[in-house]
């Protein structure tokens, strides 16, 4: 059967493949680019089979082989508004968390959200920002690697407004991972402190008094369903926390704001599950 499929799977190529990889480059570059260079566009992407992957065509590999080429400049002559639309069939809360924190290491931390819409097959994202230059498709796809994602279709509208599909189906948060016998130094963040806790049943987080901490701690599951959340208006030095079943992933912050943690925070495995 498999290899059935593998043979009309190379028919199809050899028939409509040219067709349908030449349209899919000629939405990436400007069209006057792509006539211009159609016949070394023919060269650099032969054979044409070598950019499907499992039936549709490989997105970011058409991408790499662009730019390794000159073909595609992703910089503006001065900074501009880039709108960029996220898709996915996975789950809401969590996928925002992974394109955050993605967009976070890429560098960009300023942006707004436009629009956002659940339907019963689809979650999307829309976002605004200004850059001296469009998203890099390869930044992005290494990031979500990380995280268990990746990158499925792109379609690129204008040069300022491009559209991402992104497969959360082995999706999870890239961070430390607690182990009993390995402690963790959580030192001073504007942001809060993400940890995997998955392989802990219970830890101890100390600080020192120049800290003003007043504990905000929230545990999720490996989906990101909220399971518990410790908020305590008094001021604490340190805890020490039994983690809730089925918790993997816990996030410290401060309930007023992370201006109040000055010294790191000590966190310290007990047991394990």
């Amino acid at each position: 059967m498999v290899k059935i499929f593998f043979i009309l799977f190379v028919l199809f190529v050899n028939i409509f493949g040219d067709d349908l990889l030449n349209n899919k480059i000629s939405t990436f570059i400007d069209r006057d680019k792509y006539i211009e260079n159609k016949d070394f566009i023919d060269i650099i992407f032969t054979p044409s089979s070598a950019y499907y992957i499992n039936g549709r065509i490989d997105d970011v590999k058409v991408i790499k082989t662009l730019k390794d080429n000159g073909l595609l400049n992703l910089f503006f002559d001065k900074p501009k508004e880039i709108s960029l639309q996220f898709k996915t069939s996975g789950s809401p809360i969590f996928f925002l968390k992974i394109m955050g924190d993605a967009l976070r290491y890429m560098g960009y931390y300023r942006y707004i959200t436009t629009e956002s819409n659940l339907n019963v097959s689809e979650f999307t994202w829309s976002i605004s920002l200004t850059s001296e230059y469009a998203t890099d498709p390869l930044v992005l796809q290494d990031e979500l690697l990380k995280r268990g994602s990746k990158i499925v279709d792109i379609t690129r509208i204008s040069q300022t407004e491009w559209v991402y599909s992104i497969d959360m189906d082995n999706a999870h948060l890239d961070l430390t991972k607690l182990e009993v016998g390995q402690g963790v130094e959580l030192k001073r963040s504007l942001y809060a402190h993400w940890l995997d806790v998955s392989d802990v049943d219970s830890l101890s987080i100390k600080g020192s008094f120049r800290n003003s901490w007043y504990p905000y701690i929230t545990f999720y599951d490996s989906s990101m369903h909220l399971l518990k959340v410790i908020k305590d208006d008094t001021k604490k030095v340190g805890l020490n926390l039994e983690i809730p079943p089925h918790t993997t992933y816990m996030k410290i912050s401060d309930l007023y704001t992370l201006k109040n943690i000055k010294d790191p925070l000590q966190i310290t495995p007990k047991s394990s599950r």
